[in-house]
């Protein structure tokens, strides 16, 4: 628990800002949840474009930025660019420090349609939450990003001096590949002594949560193969082993039998977690009746601070077009989530390593598409997480819990390595029933309400602080 501090004078008049805006900053969140901008070549790239001049006319209307423009980086290794983001960027006066806001324009794709209660881009209120696709990840950080700003400015007025540039990114869910160039070209823009990276979560929908480790990721795709050509099953079933039965198999050595990875070389992270019920993970993952929970440890331990390995695509025959045949081939993708102090690379060359030793029956594998990302463990020393704690508990009403997270944010790393002395604040709109990424994914309004109070708090401090 945070230790209390006195009130400060414009806490009062920010917190009554940013309530008398709310509405117009909900009615903007609606508009942008509208524009299904989706950076995957399959969908219409032209509705990026609209979505990232949505967020510059919105940054440009705060009144607060020196510039606003809306660039692209190429993609290294590529004649290719990446998809459009926004910076805004406004200069400190008085020595006062500058503050870098992060969130993305871009979503997930839908999904199945089915499996909607109400469209996917038409923004629906009902139950006290918001939703569609987007509503909570991460079009609600862009505007408890622009909500925070327009209290402060409102407030402060002239008296505003701290520096303040926003990048929101247009390819974050397509796997941030012009990233680390973005930063590079705008390196001075987008220097900064503080980063608040609003796209994470809270404890729950009335706790703040401040993330202070995320797990890596090593992602890729594994060819099986045994046959040079597709055989009947009948004819030589028994003696031949098919792709799909050597796929199995060698899936099946991944895990013990409690669920835990079984990977030699993929290590785990020795920290202490809050207590966290399996009740509790029933109600927020919607485990079902009649299924266990995997792994061993606490079940914190298990989603921070441990590897998990999870297959996420197939292509085989579909049910639809089965036949009596072995089948020469199967394709999967596996996404592997690797602990806090193991790097991306570590875990992917042991993952490959041990998939390799284990191929049954000398079944060919082949690997591509890598794609791997480092994970996070923040400095909690520094004199931004102490401020923001102080807005979190006063946004909120309750103090915040130090979180970890399961999930990756990789260009983390990218962030540390251009900007070694920037204090990263990793933050969030979503609660555990968001659902980001699922059909239905939801924004609890409330939430929303005390995030965008809690920034404008800790924009409001931060202008006090001389460097």
């Amino acid at each position: 628990m945070t230790s209390p501090v006195p009130p400060r004078d414009n806490d009062s008049t920010i917190l009554d800002a940013v309530a008398t805006g709310i509405p117009a900053a909900l009615s903007d969140l609606g508009h942008l949840v509208r524009i299904p901008g989706m950076a995957w070549p399959a969908f219409d790239q032209s509705q990026l474009e609209r979505s990232a001049d949505a967020v510059a006319a919105l940054a440009t209307a705060t009144g607060v930025f020196d510039e606003v423009r809306v660039l692209r980086a190429a993609i290294p290794g590529t004649d290719e660019h990446g998809q459009p983001a926004v910076l805004a960027t406004r200069a400190a006066r008085g020595g006062k420090p500058t503050i870098l806001l992060y969130a993305h324009h871009d979503v997930q794709p839908p999904g199945d349609d089915a499996l909607w209660e109400t469209p996917p881009f038409e923004p629906t209120v009902r139950d006290g939450r918001l939703y569609g696709r987007g509503a909570a990840d991460d079009k609600a950080g862009i505007m408890a990003h622009i909500a925070s700003i327009r209290a402060v400015a409102e407030v402060l007025g002239d008296d505003l001096e701290l520096g303040i540039a926003m990048f929101i990114e247009g390819e974050e869910e397509y796997g941030s590949r012009s990233f680390a160039q973005f930063l590079s070209d705008n390196k001075e823009a987008l220097r900064a002594d503080a980063i608040v990276v609003a796209d994470s979560g809270n404890w729950d929908s009335v706790t703040p949560g401040l993330t202070v480790s995320l797990r890596g990721n090593a992602r890729f795709t594994m060819r099986v193969r045994t046959l040079d050509h597709a055989s009947h099953s009948g004819m030589f079933g028994g003696a031949v082993p098919d792709a799909m039965m050597a796929t199995v198999r060698l899936l099946a050595t991944l895990w013990n039998e409690d669920g835990s990875v079984a990977v030699a070389g993929m290590t785990s992270r020795n920290a202490d977690t809050p207590e966290y019920t399996e009740g509790t993970l029933r109600d927020e993952a919607g485990l079902l009746p009649g299924t266990s929970p995997i792994g061993e440890g606490t079940i914190l331990s298990r989603i921070w601070n441990k590897p998990s390995v999870t297959v996420i695509g197939i292509d085989a025959t579909s049910v639809a077009a089965a036949s009596n045949t072995l089948l020469p081939e199967v394709t999967v993708v596996i996404s592997a989530r690797v602990a806090p102090g193991q790097t991306g690379e570590e875990a992917y060359r042991a993952l490959e390593e041990h998939l390799r030793a284990h191929a049954p029956y000398g079944a060919e594998l082949t690997f591509s598409d890598v794609d791997l990302g480092n994970g996070f463990l923040v400095d909690t020393s520094g004199w931004a997480v102490s401020l923001t704690r102080d807005a979190m508990r006063d946004g909120y009403g309750v103090p915040p819990v130090d979180l970890g997270v399961g999930g990756s944010i990789p260009f983390i790393a990218d962030l540390v390595r251009e900007f070694p002395a920037a204090q990263i604040l990793v933050t969030g709109v979503e609660d555990p029933h968001s659902r980001a990424h699922s059909p239905n994914e939801s924004l609890h309004l409330d939430t929303f309400r005390h995030a965008v109070a809690t920034e404008a708090l800790m924009l409001s401090r931060m202008n006090e602080i001389t460097l």
